[in-house]
């Protein structure tokens, strides 16, 4: 018992060197990355409470033994009580029990094993994610429902494209993103879940719910949608399960006195139509012109487009992307040994680069972000400064050649490829994507109504784009330009490149793209934003505003 009991503390010990990791950070949500390191301080809790489990079975085995051996000596002892403490060994013994042995015993029952446990506990509880971790993700799952047009039943049951590990969610799984979506008085949502989580309790899942509760918010929520008539055989069926249930109660009769409402008015309508009719001629139908790709609005074009859907792209456009090997105009770096380049798009020009950094580089990149991942910021166009946004779901970190001097490496084959000037371009950023990692559309130059967004750098607008794809992504994740109608699908190891401004000087606004939701998978990229400074000889200035 002593040497189960000593143990765990220096379990805890152990624990503290991985939570170390994870002290200074906070969004697990928005990083799958860092969200690793939590399974591992789960696997950690799981053997500090196998521990305690151990060492409570082996007190409660003792305890066992001892209320056995007692019960078959009190049997024969109470048969003949005289004639049994007539022996003196016998009436010894009795004493040496109830003075010592059952005090003993007493010891042994009120001694605590939950120390050790209870201690790692209380210290990795410091490092566990927080409410807005869990809603986050709750949120991350709503908004990956919607734009891969999921039903409830398909992420219920786990059956997504591409998965590798299937995880079922339960009742409970299933009430708590209803409830989640109701907080945030998302009626349509709460509607989905609840509903999923009936569903499953209909099939006979085993759930510490009640069938009342789910179908309570459920009826409210139907009710919230305007569908009063469904929400009223809800509540019917809650009254069923729960005569007394005082709240449905009250919505029974409210609910039928609004349909008897809506019934008259509907009835004062078809009447007042029949007059109206006699004395006015019917009026003619316009036609109605289909929606053209270009008047969709941009937030249905995004999510076509990370659905892969609404690609723009005709075959006589698509006969004219070619792939080639590329030297740069015969750089002394790649003269030998051309790297692979393909053309993405034409317009805006978005080019690739197959195989441009190795497995390893990847790797060490990842390992020197890691624990400098931060949450991702945004420009505030009102204020100037860096601000967290609800629209950009992920972590980044900085990486320069004071690092490692690896980055300067990586930042040379940039130039070398591009033929623009690396000193005055950002840092290399390094982005992991969290639960549904996403990045709306947003332009990567500052416009005219933001001359103040990169005033502190000193070095003029961003000119170019360059992002490296550092992980393939079972599902979704694909970097989309919804103006254009282009997606370009995440491969590891490989770069895409493009200009945002012309070489006037002007922005490129087709060039507003998006990072789809990551739908299953790890989606890690680095980019490198390159600035106007330093390439007025390398890319001169054209003499037309779209040049």
């Amino acid at each position: 018992m002593l040497g189960i009991r000593m143990e765990l503390p220096c379990l805890c010990l152990l624990m503290l060197s991985c939570l170390q990791s994870l002290s200074a950070h906070n969004d697990f949500f928005t990083s799958i990355g860092q969200m690793t390191d939590l399974l591992y301080t789960e696997k950690d809790l799981v053997t500090s409470l196998k521990d305690y489990i151990r060492a409570e079975e082996n007190k409660l085995e003792q305890v066992k033994r001892w209320a056995d051996k007692l019960d078959s000596l009190t049997a024969t002892a109470t048969q003949d009580p005289e004639g049994f403490l007539g022996h003196p060994v016998n009436a010894f013994k009795l004493m040496k029990r109830l003075n010592t042995e059952w005090g003993n015993l007493e010891s042994l029952v009120l001694s605590d094993t939950t120390d050790g446990f209870i201690s790692n506990l209380t210290i990795q509880r410091q490092h566990f994610p927080t409410d807005e971790d869990q809603t986050g993700a709750a949120k991350a799952l709503l908004r990956l429902q919607d734009t891969y047009r999921l039903d409830a039943n398909t992420i219920s049951t786990g059956d997504l494209p591409g998965v590798k590990h299937k995880s079922p969610m339960t009742v409970e799984d299933c009430y708590e993103l209803g409830k989640i979506a109701y907080s945030d008085v998302d009626y349509y949502h709460t509607e989905l879940w609840m509903a999923q989580a009936l569903k499953q309790l209909d099939q006979g899942e085993e759930s510490t719910l009640d069938k009342a509760t789910v179908l309570d918010y459920l009826s409210y929520a139907i009710y919230q949608q305007g569908e009063i008539e469904r929400a009223l055989d809800y509540t019917k069926r809650l009254l069923e399960l729960d005569p007394e249930h005082q709240r449905a109660k009250g919505n029974l009769k409210y609910f039928e006195f609004q349909l008897e409402k809506l019934k008259k008015a509907k009835e004062e309508e078809v009447e007042k139509e029949k007059t109206t009719e006699e004395k006015e001629p019917p009026k003619k139908r316009t036609k109605r012109s289909k929606k053209t790709f270009s008047l969709i609005p941009e937030r249905k074009k995004y999510e076509m487009l990370c659905r892969g859907e609404g690609i723009r792209m005709t075959p006589r456009r698509q006969s004219r992307l070619f792939c080639r090997y590329y030297d740069n105009n015969k750089n002394p770096m790649y003269v030998l040994g051309p790297v692979k380049q393909q053309d993405e798009w034409d317009r805006p020009y978005i080019v690739r680069y197959i195989d441009i950094i190795s497995d390893a580089e990847i790797e060490r990149i990842k390992r020197l972000a890691k624990p400098r991942l931060r949450r991702a910021t945004v420009h505030d166009p009102e204020t100037g400064k860096l601000t967290t946004a609800q629209y950009r779901v992920s972590k980044s970190a900085w990486l320069t050649g004071y690092d490692d001097p690896m980055i300067d490496k990586i930042n040379q084959r940039i130039e070398d490829l591009t033929g623009l000037e690396m000193d005055t371009a950002e840092e290399l950023q390094v982005a992991n994507y969290g639960v549904g990692g996403q990045y709306e559309p947003h332009f990567d130059f500052g416009r005219k109504d933001e001359p103040d967004a990169f005033k502190e750098l000193g070095t003029g607008n961003r000119i170019a784009t360059w992002l490296f794809y550092m992980s393939d992504v079972s599902a979704g994740g694909a970097t989309v330009f919804p103006d254009v109608g282009a997606s370009v699908w995440p491969q590891k190891g490989s770069a895409v490149f493009w200009y945002n401004l012309f070489a006037s000087g002007e922005g490129d606004y087709s060039t507003r793209h998006a990072a789809c939701p990551v739908l299953v998978g790890n989606k890690w990229v680095s980019n490198k934003w390159i600035h106007e400074r330093g390439q007025e000889w390398r890319r001169p200035c054209g003499t037309s505003e779209t040049e």
